[in-house]
């Protein structure tokens, strides 16, 4: 078996590097316009944030393609304040 590295950003969540390509997979998703707004977010962000958005950026990845979508086109919001406020901050950076 290999060995694993553990990836750590200052206050962030200590990965190994396996989870944290784990992660990047799951932010690949069924629809081509979730994949356009989640892993480009998850390649250029998520290793600068701190542990609370890491948790909430895996949280969300958690979440049904239905839903994600609703969120992102702003039919619907997430009941969870985090959620909501992460969906916003992954919009602001393709809508300026």
């Amino acid at each position: 078996m290999g060995q694993v590295v553990q990836i750590k950003w200052g206050k962030q969540l200590e990965l190994s590097e396996l989870e944290y390509n784990r992660l990047r997979w799951r932010s690949r998703r069924g629809m081509l316009e979730l994949d356009l707004l989640l892993l480009p977010y998850f390649d250029e962000v998520f290793a600068e944030l701190c542990a609370d958005e890491q948790s909430a950026f895996i949280k969300l990845l958690e979440q049904d393609d239905p839903d994600l979508w609703d969120w992102f086109s702003r039919k619907s919001q997430s009941d969870d304040p985090a959620l909501a406020a992460l969906v916003e901050r992954i919009l602001d950076r393709v809508q300026p």
